[in-house]
């Protein structure tokens, strides 16, 4: 069996684009909370226990790509390479603003980018991605890892969501789900013909498949061709209820026939929902899924896949009703070598002023929020004005990455620098959601102050509360935040001399934001009308156990 990149113009826009992070590169990072290649031979997992939602995978060689939806942070379109479909580490982002820009200048929470997929087609790499506001866009490139070009809206329209291309001989065809909150309908595939650059759409389209009588909320299609048969791989029944179904045809256009090939059964592994099919150079099958653990976001499985008269069967059949369910320990795929164990980036020492590329911010990024200036060993974030925003759910200037396990511990070393001795500044260590709370360093009445702040129903315009605060004898301040599962529950503390930690503040209980994960990260801000100026020094920024 073949390679599964079968199938899956516009200009270099540097401002729009994302290219590698050169000065950021981590050889082998090993997260200390969670990996999951057991160094044994085994993998247990979730492979990712982070909110990797929507998965898609290719393999181009030796070489396996992977990218995924990234919704209002920027930068976004996460590009993420492995050798052995264990071992993860992040390599760039595909867009570095999301468009249209002036929209997402401001957090636009649960929009933006939607369920991407990534394609390799005569030496170029292709993502498609729905925008469930605007429409199909697509963005490529020769090297993943370098500057990918501008977006191109290949599908305008409403509620178009979840789009995969084929290249076929010489037709070129997309096929996509619909939104219902934004189209009206839901639960239906469609496929349209593109041109061969894969660049627009060219009819109308053709229904092919209708889900409403036995598979609601249908949607994630990822077509395939193999054998004489389309496939189509696609979740139903709903992110955290639903089952993987798989359509099968001859024709393109169907009739096609159908088999669920994945579901939670006897497990715990609730959803299982949305991945990718993907094959190794010796023909093995595997096939990647999300889980939605709720706050901590959709976390990243991989299954075995085998084949039964033309069916796919994923994972294993542990009650047997003739349905897959997920495992949790396999033994690795068989990529003809090892290689060495390495997680997606958490740690930061910020080094030549700048951050990692496991960061993003809660919109379009700004040059105006950091400084960045080569040389220097600290991240300078300037504390940027609130204006009329009631708490940051609103505020893009937030950076932040993703919650790498159930329990962990995050510390950072933060300096607030005061200009014109001007009171309102905050800078801190935070856990973002739909409600948030932050362990901060403020300057009030004159003195440095270090203080806990929650505020419940952020989402809905709620005013920030301080918990509790502290005098501190100057302007340098040690953060950390404690998380515990089940329910990610956050303890704050602090330290002047960074060994001996106080407990600041009350206990919260993490919130999700709306189709991610609570992200933690740090901050400066301003309060609205008083005197601009002022900037916050992150030293580095550490996740341990």
């Amino acid at each position: 069996m073949g390679i599964l990149i079968i199938n899956g113009c516009s200009s270099v826009d540097k401002k729009n684009s994302a290219g590698i992070y050169p000065e950021n590169k981590t050889e082998y990072y090993v997260s200390e909370v969670w990996k999951s290649d057991q160094g044994d031979g085994t993998f247990i997992n979730p492979i990712l226990h982070a909110d990797y939602s929507d998965p898609d995978v290719i393999r181009v060689g030796d070489d396996y790509y992977m990218t995924v939806s990234s919704f209002n942070c920027a930068p976004g379109l996460p590009i993420l390479h492995s050798k052995d479909l264990v071992n993860w580490t992040i390599i760039n982002y595909a867009i570095n603003k999301i468009v249209p820009e002036y929209v997402f200048d401001v957090p636009q929470h649960s929009k933006g980018v939607w369920a991407p997929v990534i394609r390799y087609h005569k030496n170029e790499f292709y993502i498609y991605w729905g925008d469930p506001d605007f429409g199909v866009y697509m963005v490529k490139t020769k090297n993943p890892a370098g500057l990918w070009e501008a977006p191109v809206l290949v599908m305008e329209g409403k509620g178009i969501i979840d789009p995969c291309p084929l290249w076929d001989g010489e037709n070129t065809y997309l096929i996509h789900a619909w939104a219902g909150s934004r189209a009206g309908i839901n639960s239906v595939l469609t496929i349209n013909q593109m041109n061969s650059e894969g660049t627009k759409v060219i009819d109308e389209g053709k229904h092919v498949f209708d889900g409403h009588e036995k598979h609601h909320t249908l949607e994630g299609p990822k077509l395939y061709k193999k054998d004489g048969y389309y496939y189509v791989f696609a979740p139903a029944g709903g992110v955290a209820t639903g089952w993987q179904l798989v359509l099968r045809s001859k024709n393109i256009y169907g009739p096609y026939e159908e088999k669920v090939v994945l579901e939670q059964g006897s497990t715990a592994i609730n959803g299982p929902h949305q991945g990718a099919w993907i094959t190794t150079p010796n023909g093995d099958s595997w096939f990647f899924h999300f889980q939605d653990k709720e706050v901590y976001g959709r976390v990243l499985f991989l299954e075995p896949l085998s084949w039964e008269k033309d069916w796919p069967v994923i994972g294993k059949d542990l009650d047997g009703n003739g349905i897959g369910e997920p495992v949790l320990k396999e033994k690795k795929p068989n990529v003809g070598k090892q290689y060495p164990i390495q997680t997606p980036q958490e740690n930061d020492d910020f080094n030549n002023g700048k951050y990692g590329i496991q960061w993003q911010w809660y919109g379009n990024p700004s040059i105006k929020w950091s400084a960045q200036i080569p040389g220097t060993d600290y991240l300078r974030l300037f504390c940027m004005s609130k204006k009329e925003l009631p708490n940051l759910w609103d505020a893009p200037n937030l950076l932040l990455q993703k919650l790498p396990a159930e329990n962990f511990t995050t510390t950072t070393k933060v300096k607030l620098n005061i200009e014109w001795e001007t009171a309102g500044k905050t800078a801190g260590l935070l856990m973002m959601g739909q409600s948030y709370a932050y362990a901060g360093i403020s300057f009030e009445e004159g003195s440095f102050w270090v203080k806990q702040v929650v505020c419940t129903d952020a989402i809905a315009g709620a005013k920030e509360k301080v918990i509790a605060k502290k005098k501190l004898q100057k302007n340098e301040v040690f953060l950390r935040m404690e998380v515990k599962s089940p329910d990610a529950n956050c303890l704050f503390s602090f330290s002047e001399d960074g060994k001996n930690f106080q407990p600041i503040g009350e206990s919260f209980k993490a919130q999700k934001d709306l189709w991610i994960s609570a992200k933690m990260g740090i901050f400066s801000i301003s309060e609205a009308n008083v005197r601009m100026g002022s900037y916050a020094d992150f030293d580095w920024f550490k996740v341990s156990k």
